[in-house]
This record gives C-alpha cells, sequence and structure tokens, in this order.
C-alpha cells in the first residue's frame, strides 16, 4: 500500500463514518461504530501495519494522515455520545418529574376467564376459515338432544351420556344439553345449506368431578353441510384448524371412531405441543394429544331437519375447551379455572 492508497483509504472510511456516526441513534450503537472505523480491524490500524513497508521518508507523512483521521473520528464520536447523553438525561428527568396531572391509583381491571379466552381465539380462527358462529339454549329438549341426532328412545348411544334432567313437563324430556350438538339440529332447521358454522357453549353431564372431568365443561363445535362435501374436505378443514391455532409445525391425524350421529366417525389428534411429537409423559410417548370427535353427517341427520341426503352432505367435529386451556397452561385440575381464586386466575 502506497503513500496515496492510503490517503484514499482513510478519507473514504471518515466520509464513511461521519454520516454514521452523526445518526447513530443510541450509545450502543455509536460505540459500535467507534470500534468498526477505530478498533483493532479498522482502516487505521491496517494503514499502521502497513506504514513499515513504505520508505522511510513516506512513513512520517501517513503516521500524520493516521494521526488526522483518529483525531477527527473521535471528534465526531465525542460530540455524538454528548449529544446523546443530553437527550439521556433529559428523558430521565421528564421521568422523574412531579406529573400533577396524573390520576390516582384506580381499581385492578379484571379480564377474560380463560376458558373465554380460548374460546374467543378458537372462534377467530373459524370465522378466518370462513364459518359463522351459533349459539343455542342449555336447557333442551330429547329431540334436539338425542332423537335428531340419531339417538331415538333406548337407543343403547344414550349411556354415553350422563344426563341430567330437568322437571318440566312430560318426566324425561327436558334436561341439560349434554353437549352442543343441539345447536347444530337448530341451524339446520333455520338455514338452508351451505352451511359452515361453530358452536361453542356450555355443556352438563352427571359426572363425578376429577383432574379431567366436571359436571359442566365448554365445547365447541363445528358443523359444514354443502354439496359435495367428503372425508377429506374434513381432515383438510382439522388440518388448517390445528396449523392455524397451534402452529404451522404442528399438524393433525384421525383415529377410526364411533357417534351416533356420524358415519364414518374418527376422533383426531394433534401433534403434542409439550414435546412437538418426540414422545413424552403427557402424550403417552406417542408424539399425539387426542383432542376431539368428528365425522361425516349421519344421513338420518339431515332427514330429521328436511335436508336431502342424496343432494347434500356434511361433516361435524367437536372438542372440549376446558382441556385445550390445561394444556396450554399446563394445569393439572379442571377444578382450578372454576374455584374463583383471583390470585390464580390473574395469571391467565
Amino acid at each position: 500500500m502506497n503513500l496515496d492508497e492510503i490517503r484514499e483509504l482513510l478519507d473514504g472510511a471518515l466520509g464513511e463514518a461521519r454520516p454514521a456516526i452523526i445518526a447513530a441513534p443510541t450509545l450502543e450503537e455509536l460505540e459500535a461504530l467507534r470500534r468498526r472505523f477505530a478498533g483493532k480491524r479498522s482502516p487505521a490500524s491496517r494503514v499502521n501495519e502497513s506504514i513499515k513497508t513504505l520508505p522511510s521518508e513516506d512513513r512520517p507523512v501517513a503516521g500524520k494522515a493516521v494521526s488526522a483521521y483518529n483525531a477527527a473520528l473521535a471528534e465526531l464520536v465525542d460530540r455524538r455520545r454528548e449529544e446523546l447523553e443530553s437527550v439521556e438525561r433529559d428523558a430521565a428527568r421528564s421521568r422523574d418529574a412531579l406529573d400533577l396531572t396524573e390520576g390516582g391509583h384506580g381499581r385492578r381491571r379484571g379480564h377474560l376467564h380463560v376458558v373465554t379466552q380460548v374460546q374467543r381465539e378458537l372462534e377467530d380462527v373459524f370465522v378466518g376459515l370462513g364459518f359463522q358462529v351459533a349459539e343455542g339454549p342449555e336447557v333442551e329438549t330429547d329431540w334436539y338432544n338425542f332423537e335428531a341426532l340419531n339417538m331415538p328412545p333406548a337407543h343403547p348411544a344414550r349411556s354415553m351420556w350422563d344426563t341430567l334432567y330437568v322437571k318440566l313437563g312430560r318426566p324425561e324430556q327436558v334436561m341439560l344439553r349434554t353437549h352442543t350438538s343441539p345447536v347444530q339440529i337448530r341451524v339446520m332447521e333455520t338455514r338452508k345449506p351451505p352451511i359452515y358454522t361453530v358452536m361453542p357453549g356450555r355443556a352438563y353431564r352427571k359426572e363425578t368431578l376429577d383432574a379431567r372431568h366436571s359436571p359442566v365443561f365448554h365445547q365447541i363445535e363445528g358443523l359444514v353441510v354443502d354439496r359435495g362435501i367428503t372425508f377429506g374436505d374434513m381432515a383438510g378443514t382439522i388440518e388448517a384448524f390445528t396449523r392455524a391455532y397451534f402452529g404451522p409445525d404442528k399438524t393433525s391425524r384421525l383415529r377410526p371412531s364411533f357417534f351416533p350421529f356420524t358415519e364414518p366417525s374418527a376422533e383426531f389428534e394433534v401433534t403434542c405441543t409439550f414435546c412437538d411429537g418426540e414422545g413424552c409423559s403427557v402424550c403417552s410417548r406417542t408424539g399425539w394429544i387426542e383432542l376431539g370427535g368428528c365425522g361425516m353427517v349421519d344421513p338420518n341427520v339431515l332427514r330429521n331437519v328436511d335436508i336431502d341426503p342424496e343432494e347434500y352432505s356434511g361433516f361435524a367435529f367437536g372438542f372440549g375447551l376446558d382441556r385445550m386451556a390445561m394444556d396450554r397452561h399446563d394445569v393439572d385440575h379442571i377444578k382450578t379455572f372454576f374455584e374463583d381464586d383471583v390470585r390464580v386466575l390473574q395469571q391467565f
């Protein structure tokens, strides 16, 4: 490197450093620029290493050029440091100043219950997939809760639901709904296909309280009725939901099962959110967590609401909101959500 090249290198470096230092937004970034242009790998350092190769008469000139470069750079850095420190001092004084316009301490505000939060998030996901949201009464008749769903009186499938009956009208004709499926019947009665709807809400069963079960619990179900709907459409919808809610790296799978109102029926599982499918104690080393049930709407159910199964087909799915909230927040007992302990609930 000759003397002209040294001058060109230092002038170019200083020209690049000047606007960058002047515009440095923080002290940290200013220090990074100082190390870049004046540190061990800076242009000045490279020149110092090459001075010994110059002719003896050029070495003093090169040394002065390096000194001038370092002095100019130091002046730029010091000036910008003073400006930034002044800004920080002003900001600190502003923070510490007594604001006489500030109001007093207000009451602590509440927020949505953790299960409601999960419900709202799921509703948003399904609305994004093109679904509508519907609700229905929690006290239902035998027709909506059982018969219209392909479970006539004495049907053995009714034993799957431990029903809580209400003393109103004929015996065992009015009950607290055992699932949110009755809303599917009400939707199909009042709307013509195509139907793309989810139904969240509470359900009730005569169950003993344990870590994963409660007499009162929350579900969300989905219903699709349209021309040409296939099992593949259902699998694709569940997969789209899985990726939208749990993340693009998660997937789903189906296992054969039985439900009286769908045929064929399946249970769907999603990649374990605790081990990402590697296998852990939560998923019994399988890498999968069971989420809910699904299947193609039984033709008898469509006939019960005057929809021609020769023209239309559909699928339904459903799963529990409480368990999703438990899995998300690593809660080991469902009663944690409903004991009204503010110290616990305010964590969610």
